[in-house]
């Protein structure tokens, strides 16, 4: 299906201000991706026409509150083809982590055992397992990557030792942009006996995502980064391995029955859904979902690979510019260096120009160490981008390096 991208565009309200006086070139969307007028009017809608607590009364708005929540937690898991109950709604990506973290690991890891990441996780994915294994005694091991930012499915097998029982894994990197092939790798690890946990959060945004398929044992995303509010987000899990998880976080909703000598806990998801949600913000996510889906994901991935195909050959064009990163399958992000600049300098004069990108390590302090360099530029795209803005960003970088060199 063809589609007009300027209409697409005229959807998102923030697109079209001026900063510093010079129009918006927004290309920061792995840090946070900008929401269309549907959200931000489902948002308002809710709190203007139905605010309440959800599954704590009978009356109306209690019980349209508690539909709509329940509403967007099924839009969710349609979108990945997976069943609701098994889609534990959260903040995002490092909140679902760290309940796989402290609910699935942390009970059953022991000294000997070992996690298995890979050295282009974001700090979300390393974090919360350096904490269990420190509580545990278990270890951490890293599946290098090639300096193409392309993971090493060799290392990684030779790395899947029979201690390892837990593998952590970006689907697509928040600085790179490579695509792990995560069916591939969970296939690998699946039969060792590993359990796998994929970090969707940068993949979402750009692809369609089909859980199943994938063949992981756990999935965590992040709503604000696929056109939803902030602070929403949801965990995929096995059925069994919820079932078989004690909560995280204790509370209501997430009982069945409370007394003095005991509790007995809700049936998943709600059993990892302590107190009162982000209601409002996962109605905004499920319109972010009908929104993604009414375009369709082949039809942006399509678009953003045609957009990121112009950002790298203008870019390589750049003298003194080193892109990080240039796996063949990858997302349409790209990190770079200017030579002689500091990648604070740089973004803070590419703003001067109206341009927004990311500078610093990307919550990826490991990855940085890998290439030797402290910090990088990152401009990331997405389908609402377009070839004039691309146009314009490497015009300004011209325009930065004759003002640094």
């Amino acid at each position: 299906m063809s589609h007009d991208w300027a209409r697409v565009r005229a959807d998102f309200p923030l697109l079209q201000r001026e900063v510093h006086g010079k129009p918006l070139v927004y290309f920061d969307s792995a840090n946070t991706g900008q929401k269309p007028a549907a959200v931000i009017d489902a948002t308002d809608a809710f709190y203007r026409s139905h605010n309440a607590n959800v599954s704590r009364a009978v009356h109306a708005l209690g019980n349209e509150a508690t539909e709509a929540y329940e509403g967007a937690r099924g839009k969710l898991a349609r979108h990945l083809n997976v069943r609701a109950d098994e889609l534990v709604l959260t903040s995002g990506t490092t909140f679902a982590i760290n309940l796989v973290a402290y609910s699935w690991a942390l009970p059953r890891l022991q000294p000997g055992d070992a996690i298995l990441l890979t050295r282009m996780e974001h700090h979300a994915n390393i974090v919360p397992w350096q904490l269990v294994a420190q509580r545990t005694g278990a270890t951490i091991k890293v599946a290098e990557i090639s300096t193409d930012g392309v993971l090493d499915l060799d290392a990684l097998d030779a790395a899947m030792t029979p201690g390892v029982k837990l593998l952590g894994v970006t689907h697509v990197s928040n600085v790179l942009g490579t695509i792990n092939p995560v069916g591939e790798i969970c296939r690998r690890a699946r039969k060792r006996g590993i359990t796998t946990v994929v970090d969707g959060s940068q993949a979402l945004p750009h692809m369609a995502v089909d859980i199943p398929a994938i063949g992981c044992d756990f999935y965590a995303l992040t709503g604000h980064k696929m056109c939803g509010p902030t602070g929403t987000g949801a965990l995929w899990g096995r059925r069994e391995h919820l079932a078989a998880m004690p909560p995280f976080l204790g509370g209501g909703e997430m009982i069945s029955e409370v007394r003095f000598d005991g509790t007995t806990f809700n049936d998943p998801p709600h059993r990892f859904e302590a107190g009162t949600p982000n209601i409002a913000g996962h109605v905004g996510l499920g319109a972010a979902v009908d929104y993604l889906d009414a375009i369709g994901m082949d039809a942006i991935a399509a678009r953003e690979q045609e957009l990121l195909a112009h950002l790298t050959e203008e870019m390589r064009r750049i003298d003194g510019l080193r892109i990080i990163g240039n796996a063949p399958d990858k997302a349409a992000v790209v990190s770079f260096l200017l030579q002689g600049a500091h990648g604070h300098d740089l973004a803070t004069l590419l703003d001067l120009e109206g341009v927004a990108v990311r500078s610093g390590h990307h919550c990826a302090h490991p990855l940085m160490q890998f290439y030797g360099v402290p910090a990088t530029c990152r401009a990331s795209l997405a389908f609402y981008n377009t070839h004039a803005e691309i146009d314009a960003f490497t015009a300004a970088l011209r325009k930065v390096r004759k003002l640094l060199l």
